[in-house]
């Protein structure tokens, strides 16, 4: 049974001492649902039940009820079979401190001897080395996939000699996924994000390294007139669970979101993949990128690299072993301008409605407080427009002409009919400038057609627009 906070584990009257057979410990309440679904699927005419044999849960809620001696978990003597997901993550310093009390429990002698654990993540045997003088410094010795290995097996409390079975491409993604980039400014960043969502739509999928950037990025595309959906760990389970079905619901849908998402979920056709800003690790960037491009489906990760990006990057593609000059992805430079234009407007009325929203919070802070305190508030200790009526009138009027302005830029078509880009192909070429897809036509498919075609000479790829690292 997958264990959320809103749902607790109910004893099973008609088994009440049937043990616990099987558990499996995931880093997410999304991927610990994802992961009972299957179960459930596979086990559909069979005698097992996830509800009564099978506890698919996070190591934090688990570890709480296991301490509260809930009557299913009170007793894990008998369990057969042990399963860690995202297993690399899960062992990390600092993260999940209720795993390793978990695994010194279950690796206790009074516990089943004959018990099968096993581990399961996409990059069990990435390896990545610290630079040679921090080794040499630190005295640590170079880690290779073996040691690895032995280290997680360690940690995880296996015993004997595992059985490994490594599935890992060399590049450490799939054929099918097309890997580009475009080289900006930090202060560029959202209007290539907006270029790209415009000039593609589909089920894109956002990374960003903090909920603040998530967040921000939110209220500036709502401002845009694009809707995107957000997950990240300060919502709560229940808005992320309808987010995250409205997402793979839509076909035409953003979703915003933090690394909660990166790891094991499985959203059906998701197109694009965009890391708004460069993972900090290698593991993060594949976890990240194979949310698209799944079993045989063709899809595309893009970077926005800034420069406080470069040097992740240059780690990531050093440590994935690939050609660190990926291709740059096609910009039609001269509908930069207009899309400059419109950011510009946007963000002028999402810092403003910001402000006030904040200061709505502040407000009605302030008067709950005084009414609990029975004292009367003075008109300065009010923000915005009680405090100052002539100035509120003004920034009112100012956001008007703004908002005015930016709905008669976004009721112009930004693009035009006859000409549209298209993505860079596998193998690095810049593809060549055709007609406009049909209208439906998603971008993949566009993609997929693009690539049946005859390569063309360098000298005439040559000609192509680039991403440069102005906007203008």
């Amino acid at each position: 049974m997958t264990l959320l906070p809103f749902h607790k584990i109910a004893p099973c009257k008609s088994h009440p001492k049937r043990p616990l057979l099987g558990l499996v410990l995931t880093p997410t309440r999304e991927l610990a649902i994802q992961v009972k679904q299957h179960i459930d699927a596979v086990a559909k005419f069979t005698g097992i039940k996830t509800a009564i044999l099978i506890v698919v849960a996070t190591p934090g809620l688990l570890w709480e009820l296991v301490k509260e001696r809930h009557p299913h978990l009170s007793n894990l003597r008998q369990l057969r079979c042990l399963v860690v997901d995202e297993a690399d993550r899960m062992v990390e310093k600092g993260h999940f401190a209720e795993l390793s009390q978990l695994l010194e429990m279950l690796n206790d002698s009074q516990y089943n001897p004959k018990r099968q654990t096993l581990v399961f993540s996409a990059t069990l045997t990435l390896v990545h080395q610290a630079p040679t003088r921090i080794l040499h410094k630190k005295h640590i010795k170079k880690m290779d996939k073996t040691a690895k290995l032995d280290l997680l097996m360690q940690k995880i409390g296996m015993r004997g000699k595992p059985k490994v079975i490594d599935l890992t491409r060399n590049e450490g993604t799939v054929e099918t996924l097309t890997e580009t980039k475009i080289h900006c400014e930090t202060d560029e960043k959202d209007l290539y994000l907006y270029y790209f969502l415009m000039q593609y739509p589909g089920r894109s999928l956002v990374f960003a390294n903090s909920i603040s950037c998530i967040k921000r990025l939110s209220g500036l595309l709502k401002v845009l007139d694009i809707m995107p959906l957000t997950l990240h760990a300060c919502m709560h389970q229940k808005q992320r669970l309808r987010n995250l079905e409205q997402f793979a619901r839509l076909e035409d849908c953003v979703l915003l979101a933090t690394d909660v998402a990166a790891r094991g979920l499985d959203i059906p056709k998701v197109q694009h993949v965009i890391h708004y800003q460069v993972p900090r690790t290698s593991e993060i960037y594949i976890h990240r990128s194979g949310r698209t491009a799944r079993a045989t489906s063709e899809g595309l990760s893009l970077m926005l690299i800034g420069p406080e990006d470069v040097i992740n990057f240059k780690k990531i593609y050093k440590t994935l072993k690939k050609d660190e000059d990926i291709p740059l992805f096609p910009v039609q430079t001269k509908y930069m301008d207009v899309v400059k234009e419109r950011i510009r407007l946007a963000r002028q009325i999402e810092k403003a409605e910001y402000r006030n929203f904040q200061a709505c919070l502040h407000n009605s802070w302030i008067e709950q407080a005084a009414a609990a305190l029975e004292i009367e508030l003075e008109e300065e200790m009010y923000k915005g427009g009680k405090a100052d009526q002539q100035e509120e009138r003004r920034r009112q009027k100012q956001m008007k002409v703004l908002k005015k302005e930016l709905r008669h830029l976004l009721s112009q078509p930004l693009f035009k009919e006859d000409l549209k880009t298209k993505y860079p192909t596998q193998s690095g070429r810049l593809p060549q400038l055709t007609a406009a897809p049909r209208t439906g036509e998603s971008a993949l498919s566009c993609l997929s057609k693009q690539k049946k075609k005859k390569k063309r000479p360098k000298e005439q790829q040559q000609g192509l627009p680039q991403p440069s690292t102005s906007a203008e």
